[in-house]
């Protein structure tokens, strides 16, 4: 029989190669139309005497499959919704049914009563890599560039086709446990140390050394499908699981605070489904997949961490018609921490770089930053030392700008200061011809105000990234008032090229994600000032769903800075601009005390030389003794903290910074960390619904000050029952594009 994604063929030991290419993809994922043919191959092999084994492999090079189209299960959602309405019994029944068929069709290939192997040659995630933990044998190409793990938490679910079930069957509860948790990706030592593949090979050995296992004999009936099994785990109800449980549920609180309708299913289905066997724990996990499925909190989260993510990375944004730009070379002005980092990223990315600075002492700093994050990477076993020497040799270090010719790109990352970075534009300009596209890293500076200096100003774009910039995902690409498509278009194939994720906005002070957090930092500034304890300020933060405290954050952008940004306001925007109480507190920490941040050992933490990181305790000489815990409502506290993000995401979208719904929720999870349960500041408002959020921040607003106060544009929806996502769909257009 012919098949649209797989091909098949026997060898003479009676073995089924099953090699799976979708046609129209880069990368294997399941559809339904892939659980179609796989059942039929399945149905074929068990009636087939002369196949007496099945191995199934990919025929895309360096990827196995990326899992689960989730798209999918977002079109499975929107139908449930549907129906919910008129039929809610009949609703449900049908999502537990849809969303348990692939946990289904696994189960009857592990009790098929022929063996299978899947041999894995690259990337093998979510229900992928369910489909190995079912098969009977499992072998992986021996490349720590080989990832395989069940990441679904990180988008709002959990695995719901037997990843549970079989995981901790197969390895260590704590170890298990862990993984699933936090959506581990193993590299193929670490799967077989865990025991969840039986064998690593060098990759042209690979489908032989699947076919191997057939041929030894592999046993068709799982262990556990066995009288007498023991699972690794342990028992639930022994002295062993006693100690254990109790522990991961107390762990789990103090990390997710409760937040996560997945990560409190996973721990529910691990408990439960290691009491009874395989077939009653497959069907506890496919109930709570099905409700956790249908939970606001997984919708958020699929559309913005999947789905419009997905969208944005594949062009979304990007300008129509203005052809690719093929980046070989880029240069960068400034070798400080930020440019440093960008050349890092870049020659990783096997970019050509030149990178510029002052002196040729300072230059070269900032290449040997680049040999330090190397090295790091050297010591956990992800690179090689020629690995090291290839990116560092990619790297050209100069203090003359006459080495900037003939780069594709330019990107200015000096000082965040007007003078400085005019200066460097015009000794830039002086070498590079009229036609060059030049951006600047700017975090608050208008790029507008910038742009008429260079040669022309559609020529002048901001691309604005985060800090530590390996790490950070984002990049912000500011269009200026006269920005043209084409300096827009580059600044996005440059970031293709590095891998991150953009986002573009229109040209305002701070722009988006600095508007959003820089409130996120004042209202933490505002509460010390209340009396709110600094430990109670950074918890009740984690509690609201922020990955990192206010203060913490603060320290890490360098509190200095945050001084600066607001007296730069200040002369910009007059006295009003600004409120006493932060400039109060930012004074006595940078002017009077010289504490400013992470960067010196000491802003609102100290940080020793050896030792872990704790909050100073002299706050309180210049805010006043912190008042009794029992003095602050702390839901109160919570949604001060969220709402004043959230707020200003509001205002983006109505002064027209923002314009596309995606961009404002997918950049504030990668940029600023927004809670992501909640699917971004406009899912969060959309979650809670446009009225119920008004009335709460006219609360706020009345015993907190105007800075709570709704736009016009939030009060008009919330008249008319609008969400950000029904007014402002984004265009049929756009999601052609991506």
């Amino acid at each position: 029989m012919a098949y649209r994604n797989f091909t098949t063929s026997a060898d003479a030991d009676g073995i089924l190669l099953v090699t799976w290419n979708m046609p129209d993809r880069s990368m294997n994922v399941f559809t339904v139309e892939v659980m179609d043919e796989l059942e039929q191959i399945l149905q074929s092999a068990i009636a087939d005497e002369a196949v007496k084994g099945v191995v199934v492999t990919s025929g895309k090079e360096g990827s196995f499959s990326g899992g689960a189209d989730l798209k999918m299960l977002e079109g499975l959602l929107g139908q449930f919704q549907m129906m919910r309405a008129k039929d809610p019994e009949g609703a449900a029944q049908r999502l537990f049914d849809e969303a348990s068929r692939m946990s289904r069709l696994y189960r009857r290939i592990e009790t098929c009563g022929k063996p299978w192997v899947v041999a894995i040659n690259g990337t093998c995630m979510g229900g992928a890599f369910e489909l190995a933990l079912a098969a009977h044998g499992r072998v992986a190409v021996d490349d720590e560039s080989v990832k395989m793990g069940l990441p679904e938490v990180k988008v709002g679910i959990f695995p719901g086709a037997g990843g549970t079930q079989r995981v901790m069957r197969m390895t260590d509860a704590q170890g298990g446990l862990t993984m699933l948790l936090q959506g581990q990706a193993l590299a193929p030592k670490k799967a077989l140390a865990m025991k969840l593949i039986d064998k690593v090979v060098p990759r042209d050995s690979l489908v032989e050394a699947a076919k191997e296992m057939i041929r030894a004999g592999l046993d068709p009936k799982k262990p556990w499908d066995k009288d007498g099994f023991k699972a690794p785990a342990g028992k639930v109800y022994s002295p062993q699981g006693f100690q254990f449980w109790p522990a991961a549920n107390a762990i789990y609180r103090r990390e997710t605070f409760d937040n996560y309708p997945a990560a409190r299913a996973i721990l529910k289905v691990c408990y439960e489904g290691l009491q009874v066997p395989m077939d009653i724990g497959l069907r506890i996990e496919a109930r709570h997949f099905a409700n956790v499925l249908t939970t606001k909190e997984a919708a958020a989260m699929i559309r913005s961490l999947f789905v419009s993510m997905q969208d944005l990375n594949k062009g979304a944004r990007r300008p129509a018609g203005v052809p690719k730009t093929a980046l070989s070379t880029v240069g960068i002005i400034g070798a400080g921490f930020m440019g440093a980092g960008i050349a890092y990223v870049s020659a990783a990315a096997g970019l050509q770089v030149v990178l510029v600075d002052r002196d040729q002492e300072s230059a070269e700093k900032g290449r040997a930053h680049s040999a330090k994050l190397m090295d790091g990477r050297i010591k956990k076993g992800r690179a090689t030392a020629a690995d090291k020497e290839a990116l560092l040799a990619r790297i050209t270090v100069s203090d003359d700008y006459a080495a900037l010719s003939g780069c594709d790109l330019v990107v200015e990352a000096v000082f965040e200061d007007r003078a400085v970075k005019t200066a460097a534009m015009e000794k830039a300009k002086a070498v590079l011809g009229p036609g060059t596209v030049f951006a600047s890293n700017t975090s608050t500076l208008p790029i507008s105000s910038l742009a008429p200096t260079w040669h022309a100003e559609e020529d002048f774009v901001g691309i604005h990234f985060f800090s530590p910039v390996d790490k950070m995902m984002l990049v912000e690409v500011i269009r200026g008032r006269n920005t043209g498509d084409k300096a827009v278009a580059v600044a996005l194939d440059f970031i293709k090229a590095i891998r991150k994720t953009p986002i573009v906005v229109n040209d305002s002070r701070g722009f988006y994600a600095n508007r959003c957090v820089t409130n996120y930092m004042l209202e933490s500034h505002l509460m010390l000032t209340e009396g709110v304890a600094p430990a109670m300020v950074e918890t009740v933060a984690r509690m609201a769903g922020m990955p990192v405290g206010p203060l913490a954050l603060n320290d890490e952008v360098a509190v200095d800075l945050a001084w600066k940004i607001l007296q730069a306001a200040k002369k910009d925007l007059g006295d009003a601009a600004v409120d006493p109480r932060q400039e109060m507190l930012l004074k006595g920490m940078v002017i009077d005390r010289e504490r400013l941040g992470r960067k010196n050992g000491k802003g609102f933490y100290d940080y020793p030389e050896s030792g872990k990181k704790s909050l100073w305790k002299g706050i309180s000489e210049i805010v006043g003794p912190a008042k009794p815990a029992e003095a602050f409502n702390v839901q109160e506290l919570k949604n001060r903290l969220l709402a004043v993000q959230a707020l200003e995401a509001a205002r983006c979208v109505e002064e027209g910074v923002v314009t596309d719904v995606r961009e404002a929720d997918v950049g504030s999870i990668l940029g600023f960390g927004f809670a992501p349960f909640t699917g971004g500041t406009l899912s969060y408002i959309d979650g809670m619904g446009a009225a119920a959020f008004v009335e709460m921040c006219d609360g706020l607003a009345a015993s907190h000050g105007p800075r709570f106060s709704p736009p016009a544009l939030l009060r008009e929806m919330a008249e008319k029952g609008e969400t950000f996502y029904g007014r402002f769909a984004p265009q049929a257009s756009e999601k052609a594009a991506a």
